[in-house]
C-alpha cells in the first residue's frame, strides 16, 4: 500500500523540542520520542528523585499517546534508561501503576548520562490500528497478540513477546537461566549464548524462525568484551540453511551499558518479523512477506550486521559511525561524526529507493553527553523538513572510540513483496 504517509504530531500537553516530533506515525505504528521528567507547563524537570521524574516521564508518554486518541494499553514496548541501574525498582514501581492489566514488552539499561542531567529516560513504541492512509482507516480492528513461554524468563513487569501487526517485539533477555531464574555461570560468552537462546526459545514458542529477527540491540556493560559477544552471536546469525546461502545478518546496534538488570554483562533486543499479521488482518502464508536485507558500497559495512533490513512497511538501519566509507576514516569531532554518520544513513536509505524523509524514528548515542548541541547542529541540517522522534543518551564509550553513533527507523512504503 503505497499511499501509506509519515504522520508527525506534537500536543501542547507534553514537552516540546525542536529537534523532534513527539510522535512520528507510520503505518501500524506510533514511534514516540523519549520522554524526560519534564513538566511542560514549565519546561523545567520535576522536583525530587528518580521516582518523581519517572512519573513525569509516563505522564509525559500518555499525554502524547491520549492526543492522538489512543490509549496506554496501545503500548507494545516501553525502554527505560536510567542514570543509574540502581534506581530500576523505584522506577519499575512507578511504570506498574500505568499497566495495571497489560504490561509490554520491556528494555532497561543504565546509561552514563542523560539529556538536561535527568534521572530516566522512558521511550514508547505504540500500535497504530488505523495506519496512515490519508483517507480511510487501514484496519482499526488489529489486535496485539501476547506470549509467553516457560522455556524463556519470565517476569510480571514484561511480556515476553507483543505482536502487532506485521511485528513481534521481544522483552530484551540477559543470560538467565529460565530454569533456575538465575545469571548462568561463566562470563559474557555464556550470557550471550543464554540471552540468544532465551530469545529462540521465545519465538520457537510463536511459531516464528530466529532468522526472522530484522534488528537486533547489543547492550554491553564492558565494551571490551565486544570480541567475545560477537564470537558467539556469530553462530546464531545467520540461523537456518537459506539464511546461510544468503548470510543474511539482522540489522544491529551495539550500546554501552553503564548497566543492566540483575548485575548482567550482556543484554540482546530482538525485534522480528510477523509473516502472518495479527487478527483480523487475511492470514498470510509464514514468509507471504519477504525480508529485505541490502547493502550499498556508499557506506561503511560490517561483517555482523546488514546496514537496512527491510520487513512491510518498515526499514531498520544498523548503527552509524562517522566514518568515510571511502577512506574508511573516522571524521574528527563529534559535529563532523554526526554529520558523516547521518550521510550514511542517508547513503543507505537512498540505496534502497528512499529519501530521509521517510525516517520516522533516529536513536543518538554520545559518548559525552556534553556534545549533545554540536551533534544538534549538524543533525537539524540533515533533517530540514522533516522531524522525526528521537531519543538521546550518553554512553560514555562507543565502539570504534567514536564520540556518536545513530541508528534509525525508516518507513518502507511500498512494504516488502510475497515470495513467488
Amino acid at each position: 500500500m503505497a499511499d501509506n504517509v509519515v504522520v508527525a504530531r506534537n500536543t501542547e500537553n507534553a514537552p516540546k523540542c525542536p529537534m523532534c516530533s513527539q510522535t512520528v506515525a507510520f503505518s501500524h505504528y506510533n514511534n514516540l520520542s523519549a520522554q524526560l521528567g519534564i513538566d511542560p507547563a514549565t519546561g523545567a524537570m520535576v522536583e525530587g528523585g528518580v521516582k518523581e521524574q519517572a512519573a513525569q516521564a509516563m505522564r509525559n508518554i500518555k499525554a502524547v499517546v491520549e492526543s492522538i486518541d489512543h490509549v496506554m494499553t496501545d503500548v507494545v514496548r516501553l525502554s527505560v534508561f536510567l542514570a543509574d541501574i540502581e534506581d530500576m525498582d523505584a522506577v519499575d514501581e512507578v511504570v506498574a501503576g500505568f499497566f495495571p492489566t497489560y504490561v509490554p514488552a520491556k528494555t532497561v539499561a543504565g546509561v552514563a548520562a542523560l539529556p538536561m542531567g535527568a534521572a530516566v529516560a522512558i521511550e514508547a513504541l505504540i500500535t497504530n490500528g488505523e495506519g496512515t492512509q490519508p483517507n480511510e482507516p487501514q484496519a482499526g480492528d488489529l489486535i496485539k497478540l501476547t506470549n509467553a513461554t516457560a522455556n524463556a524468563p519470565q517476569s510480571a513487569l514484561s511480556t515476553q513477546t507483543v505482536a502487532f501487526s506485521h511485528y513481534n517485539n521481544i522483552t530484551a533477555q540477559t543470560g538467565i537461566d529460565p530454569v533456575t531464574g538465575r545469571l548462568v555461570p561463566g562470563g559474557v560468552k555464556e550470557q550471550t549464548a543464554q540471552a540468544l537462546k532465551n530469545i529462540k526459545a521465545i519465538l520457537a514458542s510463536i511459531d516464528v524462525p530466529f532468522d526472522d529477527i530484522v534488528k537486533v540491540t547489543v547492550f554491553l556493560k564492558n565494551l571490551d568484551d565486544a570480541c567475545a559477544m560477537n564470537e558467539v552471536y556469530k553462530t546464531f546469525f545467520p540461523d537456518s540453511g537459506i539464511a546461510r546461502a544468503v548470510n543474511y545478518l539482522p540489522a544491529r546496534t551495539i550500546v554501552p551499558a553503564a548497566g543492566l538488570p540483575g548485575h548482567a554483562l550482556v543484554q540482546i533486543e530482538a525485534v522480528c518479523s510477523h509473516g502472518d499479521g495479527t487478527p483480523p488482518q487475511e492470514i498470510e502464508a509464514r514468509h507471504g512477506l519477504i525480508i529485505e536485507a541490502a547493502n550499498t558500497d556508499a557506506a561503511p559495512a560490517a561483517c555482523t550486521a546488514t546496514q537496512s533490513v527491510a520487513f512491510s512497511h518498515y526499514n531498520n538501519i544498523s548503527g552509524q559511525f562517522g566514518i568515510d566509507p571511502a577512506t574508511g576514516e573516522m571524521a574528527q569531532g563529534a559535529k563532523a561524526q554526526a554529520a558523516q554518520a547521518l550521510k550514511n544513513i542517508k547513503a543507505i536509505i537512498e540505496s534502497v529507493d528512499h529519501s530521509m524523509d521517510d525516517i520516522v524514528k533516529v536513536n543518538i548515542f554520545l559518548a559525552d553527553i556534553n556534545d549533545a548541541a554540536a551533534v544538534d547542529e549538524a543533525y537539524a541540517e540533515a533533517f530540514p523538513g522533516c522531524i522525526p522522534a528521537r531519543k538521546v543518551v550518553g554512553c560514555g564509550v562507543l565502539p570504534k572510540g567514536a564520540a556518536v553513533m545513530i541508528d534509525a527507523i525508516a518507513g518502507n512504503a511500498e512494504g516488502t513483496p510475497p515470495v513467488c
